[in-house]
């Protein structure tokens, strides 16, 4: 079968190749993979910006069918549509997994990076790591589950949002615009913040229901942010993973107010944390998921609280992953996904 894969640290080449297909497992279920959303991490992954193991299959934000059970696997047909968790394995006896954590185990082999992904035509994964489909929810949207459960795990668990909240969200990419949807449907006022050449990304945000949108290059930003929310922003939600919008956020946000942080940067950067000080700030980041943070996801999306149909932008076949990579570097609207 064919598999997108990085090849070697160093080397930002990817490579689609024909390799075997995968070999069953006990406890195993293997996947005709049906769509994989190309996620920032993955950009990272391509220029050693985010840890992994290669060679490598890419592709962590999987949706599929079941093509094959493992010996001892129960509870699971062939056929039944299904997304997974994307820890491939952890060492199950650490402090982090034993506190349902698994995400911050020291031992902790994901998907996509250091066991074979979701960029090829068939994916072994645990069956422990299966959750159903809802029936109205497509393959393309489906995919979308882990990225949302990325922002539950983020914005609810631990940036703990209230009702009524202030909220001014940087990056109007997929985690920005999914991020503005489930802050909505915390019953909050929130305003997307993005540059100019973030215009066509913007449009898309306010289709899924920003109070305001503002390009950051505005005169009097910080005027016109309190104006679209109410107030200086209680939180802000930096999901861009660059520099200058932590900056810029840490000036925003009200005093007493949190500072989540979802992007990833790739590399160190500098920002005033004497501003923690001064504005009594609560500092949150998050790192993945939990099993909690899963189910969440699916009762939001399964329900119609967050539209993941209105995040799919283009997809692509697996042949076209070139293009689709381009796509995702150029910053086009909606989440880009390749179809193997």
């Amino acid at each position: 079968m064919l598999a997108l894969r990085k090849m070697a640290l160093g080397d930002p080449r990817l490579v689609l190749q024909e390799v075997p297909e995968p070999d069953l497992r006990p406890g195993h279920v293997i996947l005709d993979v049906a769509a994989a959303g190309i996620c920032g991490t993955d950009v990272h992954i391509r220029h050693d910006e985010y840890r992994s193991d290669p060679p490598v299959t890419l592709g962590h934000e999987v949706a599929g069918t079941i093509a094959a059970l493992g010996a001892g696997v129960t509870g699971w047909n062939v056929g039944d549509r299904v997304t997974t968790e994307t820890y491939f394995s952890s060492c199950g006896r650490c402090p982090p997994c034993r506190t349902g954590r698994p995400n911050l185990c020291a031992q902790r082999r994901s998907i996509g990076s250091f066991e074979d992904g979701g960029f090829a035509a068939k994916l072994l994964t645990p069956a422990t790591n299966l959750h159903a489909l809802p029936d109205a929810l497509a393959f393309p949207e489906a995919a979308l589950i882990e990225p949302l459960a990325c922002v539950v795990r983020g914005v609810l668990e631990l940036g703990r949002l209230d009702a009524g909240d202030r909220v001014a969200i940087a990056g109007p990419g997929p985690i920005g615009l999914l991020t503005l949807q489930v802050a909505k449907a915390a019953g909050t006022r929130a305003v997307v913040l993005g540059t100019a050449a973030d215009a066509a990304r913007l449009v898309l945000a306010e289709r899924l229901g920003a109070d305001a949108t503002l390009a950051v290059e505005s005169d009097g930003l910080g005027e016109r942010v309190n104006e679209a929310v109410g107030g200086p922003p209680d939180v802000v939600i930096e999901c861009s993973g660059a520099p200058a919008a932590a900056a810029m956020l840490a000036g925003l946000v009200a005093k007493s107010g949190r500072f989540v942080q979802m992007g990833l940067f790739g590399r160190p950067v500098t920002i005033d944390l004497d501003l923690v000080c001064y504005k009594e700030l609560r500092l949150s980041g998050s790192f993945a998921t939990t099993p909690s943070s899963w189910y969440r996801a699916l009762a939001l999306a399964g329900t119609g609280a967050v539209s993941l149909a209105g995040i799919v932008g283009a997809t692509y076949p697996l042949r076209e992953w070139a293009q689709a990579f381009a796509a995702v570097e150029a910053r086009l609207p909606g989440k880009v996904l390749l179809v193997p």
